[in-house]
């Protein structure tokens, strides 16, 4: 088992970029992505995690203010207070901490990155996965322009995504289906309704049949199971689940209940790497099919969901996009870039295979601390 003699040092960032475009999903519309990060050294060997939270609690209750306590309060003391361990050992004094998965997946990446650097492995073969190129897809926001939203999908194409998501919300649905379906009838189409919907919204749900969607993706209640259980049993298009799972007990449960055909893994969601690997397993066992999904992540965690990926269980195309598609500067030194078929190709070098520059950095900073 590959081990962690000691942390030598911790330091947390925030970095607030602006999008390319406004993104609007049925909870918010984002013009910047504003970032958590860690930085974790151990024996001059540097690791970088990010977490997923936001400023706000629209997505969930975890927030870069609740992250930011519990990692400085308690997933650090933990560290610092273990000596000579593996990832798999902190991860288990990590349980005692209920919830705050985000908060948890943050700090297990800076350190999975710390430790694939020391090995000098990419981050891939550290957690059993194979290298191979990475399916494209792209998450378009909701649009107030239906031309908008129709050229956004005709660039898509012409880039090759292999799968198109557009966001949906309640009074925006059937409509706009009906005219993406007519303008694309053919392409790899889904939509995320981030649980803008009710079991009493049947009948809308019902109709989407109609448009040969690969999934739906979490059309009822954030927290919710049993609903989608119902769901999924009166309507023929397949049901993805997303905010409702956070563990992989949630999987579990969605998978015996039927309550999906379908589970978007968000490793920053589930608490990390370790967790997905165990989900994906879990889908794999139980013919539930799997992608990565995206949270807007900067270069660093867009490399984690791509690493993800190399495991069998991903069979789907995940929110796995081009970095030019949502920043015009990143924070580090490799952008994410299709190539001509669609494809992306897995960061070369140990760890996560993209290094921090300082300079965007520095420039994109809005908060510092120095923990340990």
């Amino acid at each position: 088992m590959k081990k962690i003699r000691k942390i030598d040092s911790v330091e947390m960032f925030v970095v607030r970029i602006p999008l390319v475009k406004p993104f609007e999903t049925s909870f918010s519309i984002q013009t910047h992505r504003e970032a958590l990060l860690l930085k974790i050294i151990s024996d001059d060997v540097c690791g970088w995690g990010e977490c997923v939270t936001s400023p706000d609690p629209y997505y969930c209750y975890e927030t870069n203010a609740t992250a930011s306590h519990i990692i400085q309060d308690f997933l650090i003391s933990i560290l610092t207070a273990t000596n000579n361990f593996t990832i798999e050992e902190v991860l288990q004094q990590f349980e005692k901490i209920r919830g705050h998965h985000m908060a948890k997946a943050a700090v297990e990446n800076a350190l999975m990155d710390l430790l694939a650097r020391k090995y000098e492995i990419p981050l891939f073969e550290l957690i059993g996965g194979q290298s191979k190129k990475i399916m494209s897809g792209i998450s378009i926001g909701i649009q107030e322009d239906i031309e908008d939203l129709l050229e956004s999908i005709q660039n898509a194409c012409d880039k090759k995504y292999h799968r198109i998501k557009i966001k949906i919300k309640k009074d925006k649905d059937i409509e706009i289906l009906q005219m993406v379906r007519s303008a694309f009838p053919s392409i790899n189409l889904m939509v995320d309704a981030n649980s803008d919907y009710t079991i009493e919204d049947l009948p809308v749900l019902k109709r989407m049949d109609a448009f040969n969607l690969m999934m739906i993706e979490q059309p009822l209640s954030h927290d919710d199971i049993y609903f989608h259980a119902l769901l999924q049993k009166q309507i023929h298009t397949p049901v993805c689940l997303d905010e409702s799972i956070k563990s992989l007990n949630d999987a579990k449960t969605a998978v015996e209940m039927g309550s999906c055909r379908i589970i978007n893994i968000k490793q920053g969601r589930v608490g990390g790497m370790t967790t997905s690997n165990k989900i994906q397993a879990h889908c794999m066992e139980n013919n539930i099919k799997a992608w990565s999904g995206g949270m807007l992540e900067t270069g660093i965690g867009r490399a984690f969901n791509i690493h993800l990926q190399t495991l069998p269980g991903f069979v789907l195309p995940g929110d796995t996009s081009e970095t030019a598609r949502y920043f015009n500067e990143d924070i580090v030194d490799k952008p994410v870039v299709l190539q001509p078929d669609g494809f992306i190709e897995i960061p070369k070098g140990p760890g996560i295979g993209v290094n921090v520059l300082p300079e965007s950095l520095n420039r994109f900073k809005v908060f510092y601390k120095k923990i340990l």
